[in-house]
């Protein structure tokens, strides 16, 4: 099928096209349609949300992650700023999502798109002014949406002050803020985070004539955690922010930030208590302050980030979950993304996994195996210009899965599995990628806003990255104005499943388990909360698939839609059977209400 992104308003029979995209043939007794949802609630609709104000907020939460410098520019001036951002919070809050990420915002030789920072306490000039960041945090929280700030403290800037202190000499009293060895490292060239592109961990300073780690790119040399004046100052920075009004961090690069640098071998010591010991310094100045960690780690390691009582970071990034997805999404099959969903099921209770379809970095494969991830990158990145890092694809959501139904699938699959869903911006509307620029920078481009000059990102004659104007992605095609009117547009698609999401807190919060569906092709989950239950079903086959569920192992011998609002009875046997269509997927609440139990966590 051609990829033509839910781009459907304009046609003919919009009506029709809808039934024909988010919808499925009605081929057994169960519903097996998503259509445009009214509430789901008839009553007791103050339950259908967990307590915002609680510590575990994050539970039933939805995040969008954005750059400021490419989400909306309010000056003329070709770059994305606080207030540009400011302007568009009713948007935000029209999506129902209930906190930002911000990508790096302080001062910064943007030579890694903001992560090479070279001031941790300022605001870069591009973006406005400390009123500025001010009045966005203010306006934000009169909207309900709290605000998450990326934390890299696993390197700074080689212009930062302190760096430029540490190379003057080997006396320098910041000198040991930095990894430094006289002699040359036996593992120079191991561990490379960026490997086909960095060629080096240790580089040869010229001042000093001694050895600098850095585990990403040599413009960004790493911080010696070991050194307690680091530490404290690590303390002061995360302090000084969420006194400035965030609600917590997005942990850049954690096993970096813990480990104990080595001048041998690549798998360094890690120091796990520095989790906790930063986890205690949020609690004390904001009690509901999250940690989001950025770890892609095996699933034997969970519980040194999180804790064993869940007393290190509040949430992590489910990369081992999100890589197996990109298999069964290109195979078809659930095997390996059961087993890996099983895998990383037992963790404490007070802590939450976040799940992702994309981020701002490559899709990381590296944990499949080879057979794996070239079924993957056959399917998705078939061409070494769309791959990157000899592990990953440079590509957005859309233009990957190339198929509507598929992309309806994967947005229903990431709002029902076992986490707190994280949206990348653009994703809402299908934007596309820029394959032309560098590395990561293809799914970094301008927000698409209208149909007009720039995608009404701004008025400059010149980007700060250019915009996606030409072919199926331009913003002449996919942009949020369009969609806004557009019933049966990739947008409301999303919004319908954020308010589906958060009306069943069953699953950031309940008990899941994995059910028996029959086929190889189709994931059943069953989650449990207070009393009431949920079933939800994807085929990750382009074919139709037979399904049959006991009544006894699904939770009850009724099962109400979420969508059409109808109910459904087992047969005789006890048993549902289902004929669940190529990239199908349903949402059922056990049961015959529709309202949630009237007591909650």
């Amino acid at each position: 099928m051609q990829n033509i992104p839910f781009r459907l308003g304009w046609l003919v029979l919009p009506l029709v096209l809808l039934q024909l995209f988010f919808s499925e043939p009605q081929t057994s007794t169960l519903s097996v349609r998503v259509t445009r949802p009214t509430s789901v609630l008839h009553k007791n609709s103050s339950l259908s949300r967990a307590d915002s104000t609680t510590k575990t907020w994050y539970k039933n939460s939805v995040i969008y992650t954005l750059d400021v410098e490419v989400f909306y520019d309010s000056d003329g001036d070709g770059i994305g700023d606080f207030r540009g951002l400011t302007q568009k919070l009713d948007y935000l809050k029209s999506l129902d999502i209930d906190a930002i990420w911000l990508a790096p915002f302080q001062p910064t030789p943007n030579k890694d798109d903001g992560y090479d920072i070279s001031d941790f306490y300022g605001i870069d000039k591009r973006f406005g002014t400390f009123n500025d960041f001010s009045e966005f945090i203010s306006e934000a929280k009169k909207r309900d949406i709290r605000i998450l700030m990326d934390l890299v403290i696993n390197h700074t800037s080689d212009e930062y002050s302190w760096f430029k202190a540490s190379r003057k000499s080997k006396d320098s009293p910041y000198r040991d803020w930095y990894v430094w060895k006289s002699k040359q490292p036996a593992n120079q060239n191991k561990g490379m985070v960026f490997p086909g592109v960095q060629k080096e961990i240790w580089t040869l300073d010229s001042l000093t004539n001694e050895y600098y780690l850095h585990r990403f790119y040599d413009f960004e040399p790493d911080l010696n955690a070991q050194n307690p004046e680091v530490v404290a100052e690590i303390e002061k920075i995360i302090k000084y922010w969420l006194k400035k009004g965030v609600a917590g961090f997005r942990l850049d690069a954690v096993p970096f930030y813990i480990e104990v640098p080595q001048t041998k071998g690549e798998n360094f010591e890690h120091e796990y208590d520095k989790l906790v010991q930063m986890r205690n310094w949020v609690k004390e100045v904001r009690p509901d302050g999250v940690i989001l960690g950025e770890a892609n780690i095996e699933p034997k390691e969970n519980m040194n980030y999180f804790g064993d009582k869940g007393q290190a970071m509040n949430m992590m990034f489910n990369f081992y979950v999100n890589q197996h997805l990109f298999y069964a999404l290109a195979s078809g099959e659930i095997k390996s993304l059961t087993k890996a969903l099983e895998a990383t099921k037992d963790i404490p209770q007070p802590v939450q996994w976040a799940q992702f379809l994309r981020n701002h970095d490559e899709v990381d494969l590296a944990r499949l195996s080879n057979n794996q991830r070239e079924k993957v990158y056959k399917e998705f990145g078939p061409d070494k210009n769309m791959q990157l890092y000899d592990r990953g694809i440079r590509r957005r959501i859309a233009p990957m899965l190339h198929n509507q139904k598929r992309l309806a699938l994967a947005y229903s699959l990431l709002f029902s599995l076992p986490s707190t869903p994280v949206i990348r911006y653009g994703e809402e509307i299908g934007m596309g990628d820029d394959l032309t620029l560098k590395e990561r920078e293809s799914v970094r481009t301008p927000m698409q806003w209208i149909n007009a000059p720039n995608a009404g990102f701004s008025t400059a004659s010149k980007t700060v990255r250019p915009v996606i104007s030409q072919g199926e992605y331009g913003y002449s095609h996919v942009n949020v104005k369009s969609q806004e009117k557009d019933p049966s547009s990739m947008l409301n698609w999303v919004r319908q499943l954020i308010h589906l999401r958060k009306s069943n807190p069953h699953i950031g919060q309940g008990d899941w388990k994995i059910l028996a569906s029959g086929s190889p092709n189709v994931l059943v989950m069953q989650y449990e909360w207070n009393g009431s239950g949920l079933v939800l079903i994807h085929n990750l086959d382009e074919e139709t698939q037979k399904v049959e569920l006991k009544a006894k192992d699904a939770g009850g011998d009724m099962l109400f839609d979420l969508i059409s609002k109808k109910k459904n009875e087992a047969n005789e046997k006890g048993l549902y059977q289902l004929t669940m269509p190529g990239y199908g997927y349903a949402w059922y609440r056990i049961g015959n209400e529709s309202v949630l139990p009237n007591k909650q966590d």
